[in-house]
């Protein structure tokens, strides 16, 4: 283990969810990459997270999973546990380590399994001794959420893993974990009743005076919960608030008003006596959704899932105030803007928040346009390390796709990536649009082109419906446009009439994919027939429809290096899913610091990476070498052409890098043909191989950085050139009501799991269904 070291993947800023089977998965945040080990301080460490993500590191905690073990989470507070982490990740070049608030750290591993945000008020703040609990110079504000139960001492991990090392114990992680005591959470009764005893002093009596009507307001209502009774307002303005017991016939009464020249408010009569003995109930209270954001604030800071049906029952449970639904979710959303900001501001700082991206980020876009009413429209963003790693080291290829939001002001995400030397997805730019449209993709396509400056002929994959087959040739002339195989083949199920059966549905696909990789037009026409077999349609629809010179690997003019689909895009798509609920600032930023954390990793490992190819490419040319050895190689009368037996004959040309199997031309790497040929003249591989799949190249594509963006407070807006201020204000669209639609696209219903038979193997029904079996029956 001398010398050991891992890269910390430190992340913050996310969430915990749960999911089946009781393990936890990190979503959303920032993360950073630090090299760590055996040798690190746990001093130096924490400065260095404190440097990097600009916070206080007094108010985190740090946490981890043991290999193998999503469900518990560990925590490094010394040089010890520093060590141990290293340890338990010997066999791996990573650790995720997560960075928690302090005052705000939940008990992770005591969650329950079936509910991703089911954990109560109570049990959203570390717990603090009863002896603190009450202090009548503390305000309600002040009031900790969680009280701690007596209990017998439970022993933790980290006491367990510090008395091992000592008696020197070698200890397996997994094995331990079943031997420890976990202490049951608190139930909240506590809790209820140190609130209701401390709220029973916010109404004092007549003279009492507050800074405002609403400060009244919440008082009262406070008031009411400790005493547990319900109310009514008689009276209830800006100015002056009147309010009886609930229960008919209770005497008890209050009345405040504001006090002259001033905001004040003064409670001027008040009948304290209660003849109902609460019969009045609770739940005549008049519960406000602001009241309910303040109650709820603090849990949704640390559980932002926290869904409004278990604010109803966590209320219910622990206040004995029954709401709706309604009055849960509008309460979630006020608390949510107090955390996050408003949509509307969000808005409103798009502006500013442009120029401060091309301000932090030299070389960068980041540009927005509005509709004639101010109103957003669309904002695209790509930052200059991203164009520098595609312009310097990627092949031209570039894939287009889109995905609807499921923001308050819904829009659609538009995404452009490419693949680096690893062929792992590089981010390139993304926009935000109000629609996805022709002219907002042509717009989207415009500012991409005024950053691509490259003599290459650049190859676009994406779905020929998505608004794109005039958009491309218009806006990057003599560019290719590749079909995205899986948005064709979904359209080509769409449109089959005919009463086919699931498996031959199937069978159609995967004839239809296969014509698609063929390298040559035998093939690619074997397979088609195949198809005109079991449906004349399917197969009309491919030849006079389909185009097959834009998707077809025999016919295309391109380079498209085998990548056949747009789906590239997806790490944009889950990012931006993550933040959805936040305002456009915010989760443009979100995914500008999932690019950063990103980018910074992949410097690490091409820093790292040895050889002259990148990893996976030393992988597949090590295959082709391999086989290599199974072919034999003929020379011909021209030094150049080379013919080459093995399971077919092919013929290799050197000086035009080019093999008639067309496996070379269409990867970039020498098909197993070719590397016999090569070592036939005793040459390297590698000199024959992509310069993109080089080491050198691989880390020229990360070696610019992303610099953090300072978030905005506050309505800011920017002056434009005409020196009129520009005001961004939200869209039109709203989210409809009701949860949005799950549907399978054809091709995933297609390639679902068709029913077998046990008995005779066939498909479509099972053995109590079988034919073959009735009939010998």
């Amino acid at each position: 283990m001398s010398g050991k070291r891992v890269i910390a993947i430190c992340m913050s800023g996310g969430e915990f969810q749960t999911e089946k089977g009781g393990s936890l998965s990190y979503k959303g945040g920032d993360a950073h990459a630090i090299d760590v080990d055996e040798q690190m301080k746990f001093i130096d460490f924490i400065s260095e997270i404190g440097e990097m993500f600009n916070c206080d590191v007094r108010t985190v905690s740090l946490k981890y999973f043991l290999p193998d073990n999503k469900k518990t989470l560990i925590s490094i507070s010394n040089d010890k546990d520093l060590k141990r982490m290293i340890k338990f990740h010997e066999n791996s070049n990573t650790a995720d380590v997560y960075l928690l608030p302090e005052e705000a750290t939940p008990d992770i591993s005591n969650m329950p399994a079936s509910r991703s945000s089911r954990t109560t008020l109570s049990e959203a703040i570390a717990p603090i001794p009863m002896d603190d609990m009450i202090d009548d110079t503390m305000g309600p504000e002040d009031l900790p959420i969680s009280i701690s139960v007596s209990a017998p001492p439970a022993v933790t991990m980290e006491q367990v893993m510090n008395r091992a090392e000592d008696a020197q114990i070698v200890i397996n992680p997994s094995e331990l974990m079943s031997s420890i005591v976990e202490v049951p959470n608190p139930t909240g009764d506590i809790l209820t009743k140190a609130r209701t005893q401390q709220w029973q002093n916010t109404i004092t009596g007549v003279g009492q005076r507050f800074k405002n009507v609403g400060e009244f307001r919440e008082a009262l209502r406070k008031y009411a919960i400790a005493n547990q009774f319900g109310f009514r307002y008689k009276k209830n303005d800006s100015h002056r608030v009147t309010v009886k017991c609930k229960a008919e016939g209770c005497p008890w009464r209050i009345h405040a008003s504001r006090l002259s020249t001033t905001q004040l408010i003064c409670i001027k009569k008040m009948n304290p006596t209660h003849t109902c003995e609460g019969a009045g109930g609770i739940n005549g209270l008049q519960t406000s959704r602001s009241w309910v954001a303040s109650i709820i604030k603090e849990k949704l800071k640390v559980f932002p899932n926290y869904k409004p049906k278990d604010i109803v029952s966590d209320i219910k449970e622990e206040y004995g105030i029954q709401l709706n639904y309604f009055q849960a979710w509008r309460g979630k959303e006020i608390a949510r803007e107090q955390l996050q900001g408003s949509y509307k501001d969000g808005y409103k700082q798009l502006p500013l928040f442009c120029e401060k991206i091309m301000e932090t980020n030299p070389g960068s876009l980041a540009t927005f346009t509005t509709k004639e009413d101010s109103s957003f429209h669309r904002v695209f963003v790509s930052f200059h390390a991203s164009v520098h790693g595609f312009l310097e080291a990627c092949r031209p290829l570039v894939f287009l796709d889109s995905m609807p939001l499921k923001s308050k002001y819904q829009g659609t995400l538009l995404a452009a990536t490419s693949v680096d030397g690893d062929d792992e997805v590089f981010p390139l730019a993304f926009a935000v649009v109000d629609a996805e449209t022709d002219d907002n993709w042509e717009w989207f396509l415009l500012q991409l082109r005024s950053l691509l400056s490259t003599p290459c002929y650049i190859t676009f994959v994406a779905d020929r419906q998505k608004n794109l087959q005039e958009s491309i040739p218009k806006v990057f002339e003599k560019s290719f446009h590749a079909y995205c195989l899986r948005y064709l083949t979904d359209e080509l199920i769409r449109d089959l009439k005919g009463p086919f059966s699931h498996e031959i549905k199937r069978l159609i696909v995967d004839d239809f994919y296969s014509a698609a990789y063929a390298p040559r037009a035998d093939s690619f026409e074997r397979h088609v027939e195949n198809i005109k077999g079991l449906s004349p349609e399917a197969y009309d629809w491919i030849v006079q429809k389909s185009q097959p010179d834009h998707w077809a690997n025999a016919y295309f003019r391109g380079a498209r290096y085998n990548h056949m689909t747009s789906h590239s895009g997806e790490p944009f798509f889950s990012w931006a899913s993550d933040a959805n609920d936040l305002p456009i600032t915010q989760m443009v930023d979100v995914i500008r610091g999932k690019i950063m954390g990103l980018i910074h990793v992949r410097r690490i490992s091409a820093t790292e990476a040895n050889g002259n190819l990148t990893p996976s490419m030393e992988v597949k040319l090590e295959k082709e070498s391999v086989r290599a050895q199974t072919v034999h190689v003929a020379p011909s009368a021209d030094n150049n052409l080379f013919q080459v037996r093995g399971e077919t004959y092919e013929l290799v040309n050197m000086a035009e890098c080019d093999c008639s199997c067309k496996g070379w031309q269409l990867t970039g790497l020498p098909c197993h043909h070719a590397v016999a040929v090569i070592n036939y003249y005793g040459r390297n591989p590698y000199d024959y191989c992509s310069k993109y799949f080089t080491v050198a190249y691989y880390r020229s594509t990360y070696s610019q950085s992303i610099n953090p963006v300072p978030l905005l407070e506050g309505e800011m807006c920017r002056e434009s050139s005409g020196g009129s201020a520009v005001t961004v204000t939200p869209p039109p669209t709203r989210r409809p009501p009701g949860r949005p639609p799950k549907k399978k696209t054809p091709a995933e219903e297609v390639m679902k799991r068709q029913l077998q038979c046990s008995r005779c193997k066939g498909l479509g029904h099972n053995k109590s269904t079988c034919k073959d079996y009735l009939l010998e029956c």
